[in-house]
């Protein structure tokens, strides 16, 4: 096995169930950070309020700003039967029908789960005001629907979902009557403002609004980006070489305040530091190969892993991911896929807790 291997199995690793996080830690900034620095084999054992440490005057920490929206749907067919419908991406207004003047309407893609798929043409309803007619029904349990509302005056549709709908938390975290009232404002960064995802950028989890005034303070700059991350993130790979998975698309936008102030920062000899794998993705997607970052929108289709040159990011902060996994392979790609597996086993010994709602690690590159 080398280091830039390309089996699927060369990217696994044992993980204990009692492991992966059900719940955040009770402070923000109080979770674990494990620190990789430098070429140092051994890693750091820390607190998340510790990165500061780590940061220097001139460096620049970049965020994802997206917001993640209430997707998850828990309501009944017209037989009466129990449905959720999962939305993958945030609906889109659609101009009112004459069959249906009173209600107002959003086109959505969904995932429906219940004991009996429902037909076509049939009504889901989540509450007396809110409902979603399914439209076409497609092989791979997506469906298209048209949501219907009759909002209170001045009611946008992203507040009747906010009424109406569940946190989108990953499977693995375990919900049997839905989110709770804590995952509403855990399961979001501090700094959320661009509503769009179905999961959160988790590695910005750890940020309190404490710690984020404290590293202005010292000198660091801070810029952001969106990526609105899809379902697709949690798309399992199944090819035997990972060079032949699909990649999943999401949306990606740059300020050019942003491209222009990592331009400043690199031509300081500053870090770029990125918090999380969706900031990565969308700093290296927007660069050119000699690491200038354009600014703009864009559907974001890159696929990084071993062998892949970073070209703006210098530093990682991220969370644990998991085994097989699209972003395992990422991580791999900045810190070496041995190092990141030695850590990871480190990591299981040391009780760290995983995934979404789990611990940090920091990758510090330069």
């Amino acid at each position: 096995m080398t280091d830039h291997s390309y089996r699927l199995d060369d990217y696994d690793y044992d993980l204990p169930a009692d492991l992966i996080a059900q719940f955040p830690a009770p402070q923000r900034d109080q979770s674990r950070l494990l620190v990789l620095a430098g070429q140092n084999p051994s890693p750091a054992h820390r607190r998340f309020a510790d990165l500061i440490d780590y940061l220097r005057v001139g460096d620049l920490l970049v965020l994802n700003t997206t917001k993640v929206f209430p997707a998850r749907l828990l309501g009944s067919k017209q037989t009466g039967g129990k449905v959720e419908l999962f939305l993958l991406a945030l609906p889109r207004p659609a101009v009112a029908s004459d069959a249906y003047p009173a209600w107002h309407q959003a086109t959505a893609i969904g995932l429906i789960k219940s004991s009996k798929r429902p037909k076509k043409g049939s009504l889901l309803g989540f509450g007396p005001r809110f409902r979603a007619r399914i439209d076409s029904l497609h092989p791979d349990g997506k469906a298209e629907v048209t949501l219907q509302y009759q909002p209170d005056p001045g009611q946008s549709l992203e507040q009747v979902l906010e009424l109406h709908g569940q946190m989108p938390l990953p499977p693995y975290i375990s919900r049997p009557d839905g989110s709770l009232g804590e995952d509403r404002d855990r399961y979001q960064t501090r700094y959320a403002r661009q509503t769009g995802s179905v999961a959160a950028p988790t590695a910005g989890l750890h940020f309190s609004d404490e710690l984020l005034a404290a590293i202005r303070s010292k000198g660091v700059a801070i810029a952001t980006i969106v990526l609105h991350v899809g379902y697709g993130t949690f798309a399992p790979v199944r090819s035997e070489d990972i060079r032949d998975h699909a990649i999943h698309r999401e949306y990606v936008e740059i300020p050019p305040e942003t491209a222009e102030a990592i331009h400043r920062t690199k031509q300081a000899g500053g870090r770029v530091w990125a918090v999380g794998t969706t900031t990565a993705r969308t700093l290296e997607f927007a660069a050119d190969e000699h690491g200038q970052v354009r600014a703009g929108g864009g559907e974001c289709d890159l696929f990084i892993y071993p062998g892949y040159r970073f070209r703006v990011v210098d530093n990682l902060i991220t969370n644990f991911h998991l085994p097989k996994s699209s972003l395992l392979f990422l991580v791999s790609a900045l810190a070496g896929r041995d190092r990141i597996l030695a850590t990871y086993r480190e990591a299981v010994i040391a009780g760290y807790r995983f995934f979404s709602y789990g611990d940090a690690m920091a990758i510090v590159t330069r």
